[in-house]
C-alpha cells in the first residue's frame, strides 16, 4: 500500500517476518496432542499480546497478524489439534487485550462460532470455553455479535456430549448477565432469529428459548412486549410439551405476559387475536384453556377494538363450547356470554356477514350445546338488528329449516324462536309459514316426527289463531291434495290434543255466538274440507251440529278406506277425553242438541264392529233415548226444505257444506286418476281408445 502512494518505509519501521509474528515453538506447542502444551503456548501467545498492547506501545498491527495466524493456521485447520490450538490462543489474546478487545472482536468471534459446528466434541467443547473468555473479557461488546452467538448456543444445547452442553449452559448463564446489564441490546435484530428458533420443537431449544425470552422480558430497559405477536405462538406451542418442565416455563412466562398485558392499555391486542383463534383449535387441552383465558382478557380489554376480529373468535367459541373437558366448557360458555353482551351493548358497526357466515357453519356441528348457542347468536341478532338481519335470509333461512330436523328437542324449540323472532314481521310471517309448509310437503319424516312439537311451539312463541288462519289459507290453496289431507289430519289432532291451544279451541267452541269464532271457524272449515274426518271433529268442536250431521251422510256417500276407519277410530277416542267433555254433558240435553246426538249415531253407523264402535255404543246407550224419539228427519232434508239456514245469523250451513263436497270431490277424482294410473289394463284400454278415435279422425274428410 505504501509503494502504491510512492512513498518508502521509514528505516525506523521494521515489519516482522512470517516467523517472527509468533517464535516457532509457540506455534509447534498450540498444534501438539498434549493439552498441557497447548496451554503453555496460549500463555507465551497471551504474554507476547500484552506487550504489544502496553500504554506506551499499541502495535495493533503485530496483533492483527497473531490473530490472523491463528485463525487461519490453526483454528481454520483441518488437524483437530491445531483448532484446539487455536481457539485457546484466540481466548488468550481476548484475555490479554482485555478493554481493547472491541476493536478485534471482528477477527476474534468468527473462527470461534465456526468451530461450534465441528465434527469433533472437544473441538466444539473448546471453542464454547474461548467464547466464554472472550464474552467474560469484552462483556456488552459481543452483543453486535448476538444473533450468531445466539444460533451457536441452539447448536450447542441440541449437542450429545454432556461436555458441550454444560459448558453451553455455562456461556448461556455468562451471556445472560451481560444483555442483562447492558443498555445497548437490539431486540430488534433479535426478534426475527426468535421467531424462527421457537418453532423448534427440541426440547433442549425450547428451555433455552423461554429461559431467553424470560430474561429479556425481565430487563427494564428491553420492551419485548410489543415483540410479542413475533413468538406468542410459540410459546402457545409449547404448552402441549411432553415435557413438564418446559409446559410449566412457557405457562409462566405467558402469565406473566398477560398480567404486563393488562397493565399496558396501549397495546395493540389485534395482531395477537388471530394467534389465540389458532390456539383455541388445538388438540393440546391445556394449550385450548390457556388461549380461552387470555381470549376472555382480551375482550375484558379491548371490548369493541376487538369488533374486527369477532367472527373469528366466536368461531372458536363454539367450537369449545362443546369440548370434552369440562372447564373448557365452562370457560368457553363465560367466554360467549362475553362476546354476546358485547355486541349487544354496542353501537359500533361489524362485519354481520362475516359473523353470519360462521354461525351458520356451527349449525350443522355435531354437538348440541354449540348448535344451541348459535342459535342463540342469531335470535340476539335479530332483535338487534332485524333490518340487516332480514337481508341475509335468503341465505340464513334453508339453515334454520334444517335445523328443524335436528335429533335434539332443545335445539328444535330454539330454532322456533328464532323463526317466531323473524314471523314478528307481517312480511316475513306469510314466508315463514309458506316455506314451512313446503319443507313439511317435501319431508314426510319431518311432518311426522317434529310436526306436533313445531306447530305448538309456534302457537305458544306466536298466537294459535294466526297460526292456524295462516295454515288454512295455504293449504287452501295446496295443490298436493293427498299432502293437503295428511297436514290437516296433522293440524286437528294438535288442535284437539295440545294444551298450547286451549285458547283457540275456546275460540271455536264460540262459532255459533261470536263473529270473530264464526269467521275463524269458517276459514278453518274451508281447508279442512280436504280431510272428511277432521271436518267432522271440528264441526264436533265448534258445536255446530247440524253441519256434522250432515257431514256424516255425505261420509256415507264416499269411499270408506282403512285410513279413513283408523282416523273415525282416533276420533271416538278423542271423544272419550277431556277436550270433549263438554260434547259429553250436552248429551244430557238431546232437546237442545237433537243434532249432536244424530251425528254421533250415524258415526257410530260407519263404524265396523270394534273396539272403537263398542266404546261409542256404550256412551251413547248411556243417554236416555227420550230424546232421539224427538228428532226425527235428517239433517240434509231439513236443509233442503227450509233453504239456505242459517245457524246464529252467521253460518251458511248448506253454503259450506256444498263447499266441503267439492273438495272431496276433488280428492276422489285424484284417487281415480292415481288408480287409473297404476291399472295397465285401463291405460292399455284409453290408449286403444286414443288410437281408434284418431284413426276415424283421419278418414273424415277434410
Amino acid at each position: 500500500a505504501l509503494a502504491s502512494t510512492g512513498m518508502s518505509e521509514p528505516a525506523s519501521v521494521h515489519k516482522p517476518s512470517a516467523p517472527q509474528i509468533l517464535p516457532h515453538h509457540i506455534k509447534k506447542n498450540l498444534a501438539d496432542r498434549s493439552y498441557e502444551k497447548r496451554k503453555s503456548a496460549a500463555l507465551e501467545v497471551e504474554r507476547i499480546v500484552k506487550e504489544c498492547n502496553t500504554e506506551d506501545k499499541k502495535d495493533r498491527e503485530r496483533i492483527n497478524m497473531i490473530i490472523n495466524v491463528l485463525v487461519n493456521e490453526y483454528a481454520y485447520s483441518t488437524q483437530a489439534n491445531s483448532r484446539k490450538g487455536g481457539l485457546i490462543g484466540l481466548a488468550a489474546t481476548a484475555i490479554a487485550l482485555m478493554d481493547d478487545i472491541s476493536g478485534y472482536l471482528r477477527l476474534l468471534l468468527p473462527p470461534v462460532l465456526k468451530c461450534f459446528e465441528d465434527q469433533q466434541s472437544r473441538v466444539r467443547y473448546y471453542a464454547c470455553e474461548a467464547l466464554y473468555n472472550i464474552t467474560k473479557v469484552a462483556r456488552g461488546s459481543v452483543l453486535i455479535f448476538f444473533n450468531e452467538i445466539f444460533d451457536g448456543l441452539c447448536k450447542l444445547f441440541m449437542d450429545l456430549d454432556m461436555d458441550v452442553k454444560n459448558g453451553a449452559q455455562l456461556l448461556d448463564r455468562l451471556t445472560k448477565d451481560v444483555v442483562a446489564e447492558t443498555e445497548t441490546f437490539n431486540v430488534d435484530k433479535f426478534i426475527p432469529l426468535l421467531r424462527e428458533r421457537i418453532r423448534v420443537k427440541d426440547p433442549f431449544i425450547r428451555q433455552l428459548i423461554v429461559g431467553w425470552i424470560t430474561v429479556l422480558d425481565s430487563v427494564p430497559d428491553i420492551d419485548i412486549l410489543s415483540h410479542l405477536p413475533e413468538f406468542l405462538g410459540g410459546l402457545f406451542d409449547m404448552l402441549s410439551d411432553v415435557n413438564k418442565d418446559i409446559r410449566q416455563q412457557a405457562y409462566s412466562a405467558l402469565q406473566e405476559f398477560l398480567h404486563e398485558i393488562k397493565d399496558n392499555v396501549k397495546l395493540d391486542l389485534g395482531p395477537m387475536v388471530g394467534i389465540l383463534v389458532k390456539q383455541c383449535e388445538m388438540k393440546d387441552q391445556f394449550t385450548r384453556l390457556t388461549a380461552l383465558c387470555w381470549m376472555y382478557e382480551f375482550i375484558e380489554l379491548g371490548k369493541i377494538k376487538l369488533l374486527p376480529f369477532l367472527a373469528n373468535m366466536l368461531g372458536v367459541v363454539l367450537l369449545c363450547i362443546s369440548d370434552e373437558e369440562e372447564e373448557i366448557r365452562l370457560k368457553a360458555n363465560v367466554t360467549n356470554k362475553q362476546l354476546l353482551r358485547l355486541v349487544e351493548s354496542t353501537q359500533e358497526k361489524f362485519s354481520i356477514k362475516a359473523l353470519l357466515n360462521k354461525i351458520m357453519n356451527h349449525l350443522v356441528n355435531k354437538y348440541v350445546p354449540t348448535r344451541l348457542a348459535s342459535l342463540q347468536w342469531i335470535s340476539m341478532m335479530l332483535a338487534k338488528k332485524p333490518d340487516t338481519m332480514f337481508k341475509h335470509l335468503p341465505k340464513l333461512f334453508p339453515c334454520l329449516l334444517d335445523t328443524l330436523s335436528d335429533p335434539d328437542d332443545k335445539v328444535v324449540r330454539l330454532d322456533l324462536k328464532v323463526l317466531a323472532r323473524i314471523c314478528i314481521n307481517k312480511e316475513h310471517f306469510d314466508i315463514v309459514l309458506n316455506n314451512l309448509i313446503n319443507r313439511f310437503k317435501c319431508d314426510r319424516k319431518l311432518l311426522e316426527t317434529r310436526g306436533s312439537l313445531i306447530v305448538r311451539q309456534l302457537s305458544v312463541l306466536l298466537d294459535g289463531e294466526s297460526i292456524y288462519r295462516a295454515f288454512a289459507s295455504i293449504l287452501l290453496k295446496e295443490v298436493d291434495l293427498e299432502f293437503a289431507s295428511l297436514m290437516v289430519q296433522t293440524l286437528n289432532l294438535i288442535l284437539l290434543t295440545s294444551s298450547e291451544l286451549f285458547e283457540l279451541r275456546g275460540l271455536l267452541k264460540n262459532s255459533l255466538t261470536s263473529k270473530q269464532s264464526r269467521e275463524l271457524f269458517i276459514q278453518i272449515y274451508q281447508a279442512w274440507s280436504h280431510n272428511a274426518v277432521s271436518t267432522f271433529s271440528l264441526c264436533l268442536l265448534a258445536q255446530v251440529y247440524e253441519l256434522a250431521s250432515a257431514l256424516v251422510q255425505h261420509m256415507a256417500e264416499t269411499e270408506v278406506t282403512v285410513g279413513f276407519l283408523m282416523q273415525v277410530d282416533k276420533l271416538v277416542q278423542l271423544i272419550e277425553s277431556p277436550i270433549f267433555i263438554h260434547l259429553r254433558l250436552q248429551l244430557l240435553e238431546p232437546h237442545r242438541f237433537p243434532f249432536l246426538l244424530k251425528s254421533l249415531y250415524g258415526l257410530l253407523m260407519l263404524l265396523p264392529q270394534s273396539s272403537a264402535f263398542a266404546c261409542l255404543k256404550n256412551r251413547l246407550d248411556s243417554v236416555s233415548t227420550l230424546g232421539i224419539l224427538n228428532t226425527g228427519g235428517t239433517a240434509d232434508s231439513k236443509i233442503a226444505s227450509k233453504g239456505p239456514k242459517k245457524i246464529g245469523t252467521e253460518i251458511d250451513v248448506k253454503l259450506i257444506l256444498q263447499q266441503f263436497r267439492e273438495m272431496q270431490l276433488k280428492h276422489s277424482e285424484r284417487r281415480r286418476h292415481v288408480f287409473k294410473q297404476h291399472s295397465l289394463r285401463r291405460r292399455q284400454r284409453d290408449e286403444k281408445k286414443s288410437s281408434k278415435y284418431q284413426k276415424s279422425e283421419s278418414k273424415k274428410p277434410g
